[in-house]
């Protein structure tokens, strides 16, 4: 992501500060598009290239002392609202930058024909790439940024971290909500061209990168594909889309924070840490179903309790269906104050919203359980 432009005092730079490192961004991205293909962009193959190009450095560079030195003290929400802005006007001005370069004769030749025939147009795709490529970038970057400050470890060498952050970057997974998000922000001339825009935005299963390459592309020529509008319809697509990709990633990394923080403080507060998680484990699986956030806390309070009380637990690991008679077995065997595994079990049955009646019933039954210790 470019650097942040704030002074010391943590005032915006102007203007004209900004769309110079907007153009000397665009300047290094050209540099990078005149490397690609014809192939490489219709196939795809241009992003499992610029992932390398943008985020092999830029994750050794930006982590988590990076923010600190500049912004220590400040909480992380503050910071997050200022680089998603600050993000959501740079891609506003580079997608101006990129559309007045588009001829009426360009713009018609690219029509709404997706990313094949782009590439019989050498100024055209090199214009169209740069743009993409700028507004690719900085989501990937902003949502990175965003994983770091609310602490989310992110290994993007891990193909599950990485396609995890694609998916954040780009609000793949559940393109619907994204598109009526977009939809009720944006003027309302524009409303059915970002219909277009976001139409069959569901990417979930392949995880193939070129894939997603193909699918951002075909996604973004809509923007410069309608003579007329075009500028300021890639203006407020490029500043919209990122705002919602930041605004996306914030909820994503902010609520896996809250999570973790969960986890670690019912490890700190533990004086029964193997018991806790046998608790916790049917109270998840009170419901039969297990919710993504409570499948979640789950994995960071095993991985806390192994960090803090050195437990590990191999008969909960290999369990496939708990029995209550057994966790109420273990918790009548434990002598003194329970009212820890209590807490516990209220917390874990929160975390993904109000409590259901089953998990009334365990809590009630424990309850009774620890009041009679």
């Amino acid at each position: 992501m470019i650097e942040t432009p704030m002074d010391a005092a943590g005032t915006e730079t102007d203007d004209e500060a900004d769309r110079q490192a907007v153009e000397e961004e665009r300047a290094e991205l050209k540099a990078f598009v005149r490397g690609l293909s014809a192939d490489d962009i219709k196939s795809g193959n241009w992003f499992t290239k610029l992932m390398a190009h943008a985020m092999s450095s830029y994750t050794q560079k930006v982590d988590w002392r990076y923010f600190q030195e500049r912004y220590q003290g400040v909480p992380p929400d503050a910071v997050v609202d200022q680089r998603i802005k600050m993000a959501a006007r740079y891609a506003a001005l580079e997608g101006g930058l990129s559309a007045g370069a588009y001829t009426a004769a360009v713009v018609a030749t690219l029509g709404s024909l997706g990313g094949a025939s782009p590439a019989t147009v050498p100024a055209a795709v090199a214009t169209m790439m740069v743009d993409v490529a700028f507004v690719t970038r900085l989501q990937l970057r902003l949502a990175h940024d965003i994983a770091v400050l609310y602490r989310i470890p992110l290994d993007l060498s891990d193909p599950d971290d990485l396609w995890k952050l694609i998916r954040v970057a780009f609000t793949i997974k559940g393109g619907e909500v994204v598109r009526e998000g977009v939809i009720k922000a944006v003027p309302a001339v524009m409303r059915p061209v970002i219909k277009r825009f976001y139409s069959k935005t569901v990417l979930t299963a392949a995880k193939g990168l070129p894939v997603v390459g193909k699918h951002l592309l075909q996604r973004n020529v809509i923007k410069i594909g309608i003579p007329l509008v075009g500028v300021p319809l890639a203006v407020v697509l490029n500043r919209y889309t990122t705002l919602l990709a930041g605004r996306h990633a914030q909820a994503v990394f902010r609520n896996e924070a809250r999570v973790i923080e969960i986890a670690e403080t019912l490890s700190g507060q533990s004086r029964h840490p193997r018991l806790m998680l046998w608790v916790a484990w049917l109270v998840i699986r009170a419901n039969r179903k297990i919710a993504d956030d409570e499948a979640l806390l789950m994995r960071h309070l095993v991985r806390k309790v192994r960090e803090r009380h050195q437990v590990v637990d191999e008969q909960l690991a290999h369990l496939v269906d708990i029995d209550p008679t057994e966790v109420w077995r273990r918790v009548d065997a434990e002598p003194g104050d329970l009212s820890d595994l209590l807490d516990a079990a209220g917390r874990v049955a929160t975390v993904d919203g109000d409590l259901n009646a089953r998990e009334k019933a365990v809590i009630s039954e424990l309850r009774d359980r620890c009041c009679r210790v």
